[in-house]
């Protein structure tokens, strides 16, 4: 993949992220982007890029721990979107 291929990736997942429909969804998703996307991996990438295809109230269960996400969404950046430490209001 080359850096262009990389960085317009990256301008989607972060105009998706910012853009979710509610503000809470907003911060959520756009926060976690801001916070994490500078190293993330082309499987990290990946992973996001999958996460924004969830409706949000689903992700949002996830996120609170009410419910359990799919495996393939469970891992490393799951525990770090469920600390939800990185939004700011």
């Amino acid at each position: 993949m080359t850096s262009t291929d990389r960085q317009t990736r990256i301008a989607k997942a972060k105009f998706r992220a910012w853009h979710r429909g509610t503000r809470e969804a907003d911060y959520t998703f756009g926060c976690f982007f801001d916070t994490f996307h500078e190293g993330w991996s082309e499987e990290e990438l990946a992973w996001f890029e999958k996460l924004l295809t969830y409706e949000d109230p689903d992700v949002l269960a996830w996120t609170m721990g009410t419910q359990e996400p799919p495996e393939e969404m469970q891992g490393d950046q799951m525990t770090a979107l469920r600390k939800m430490d990185y939004v700011r209001i």
